[in-house]
């Protein structure tokens, strides 16, 4: 399991949203470049990027930061927010970026995630943010009349490398991974889902390495590690033993 620290952009700082509402967004790095670096130090080698703005406006709205994060850093970065066409993907992927999440275009254009997905094999991710089953789009201000099973299905035959889903009513509020919903989503598909939304604690990480979440490929964790409630090295710690105790 990989455990992913998040970057969320914000007007060029890293923030984190309550349910994602760009109103409620607290500020805990003005300089995202340097707190993927203190992420990187604590040994984590994988994380995830978000572009806030451009998920909003459709387009990259935070370059200057990705780019910046992409120079400070060795570990493989993973981006979403306003990824809606090819030009942009082959633009990220181009410049560094290991992996792309495709949410909103994924509802609107699935022709897309097919697309860059066979041109980029294990490079293309599908966001599936959800909100009381329905998958939201355009920064989660609208909900469509897809449910997030059905969305990771028409993907099954893509070649995706993995979904990333989201319970937006856990989003940034520290009360736990929908572990019930994510491993339904999970069980339904034969495309590796990733958990967000919630991870509190260590008791999060426990509850992931237990047998009935191997099937999951990892989990990502924001406001928890930057106000202190998880601790990283524990944290990794007990995935590294969790892996070596399969190894055994």
């Amino acid at each position: 399991m990989i455990l992913f620290p998040a970057i969320d952009l914000k007007d060029g700082e890293c923030v984190r949203l309550i349910h994602g509402d760009m109103a409620q967004a607290t500020v805990f790095n003005t300089n995202p470049a340097a707190q993927a670096s203190a992420f990187e130090a604590q040994g984590f080698d994988y994380l995830h990027v978000v572009d806030l703005d451009g998920a909003f406006a459709g387009k990259p709205m935070n370059a200057r930061a990705v780019e910046a994060i992409i120079a400070a850093v060795k570990m493989r970065v993973q981006l979403g927010g306003g990824i809606r066409d090819l030009r942009t993907i082959e633009g990220w992927l181009g410049k560094g970026i290991s992996r792309v999440i495709i949410g909103t275009a994924a509802v609107k254009d699935p022709e897309l995630v097919r697309e860059a997905a066979r041109l980029h094999p294990g490079r293309i991710a599908v966001g599936v943010d959800a909100r009381d089953g329905l998958v939201a789009v355009e920064g989660w201000a609208k909900v469509s009349q897809i449910s997030a099973v059905e969305l990771g299905k028409r993907f099954e035959d893509a070649g995706v490398s993995a979904i990333i889903y989201t319970d937006i009513a856990r989003d940034g509020v520290l009360k736990g991974l929908n572990i019930e919903a994510t491993l339904a989503l999970a069980e339904a598909l034969t495309i590796p889902v990733i958990a967000s939304g919630g991870l509190a604690s260590l008791d999060d990480i426990r509850r992931l390495l237990q047998p009935d979440c191997a099937r999951l490929a990892g989990a990502i964790s924001g406001r928890a590690l930057y106000d202190g409630r998880l601790d990283p090295a524990e944290a990794l710690d007990l995935i590294r033993r969790a892996k070596e105790g399969l190894r055994a």
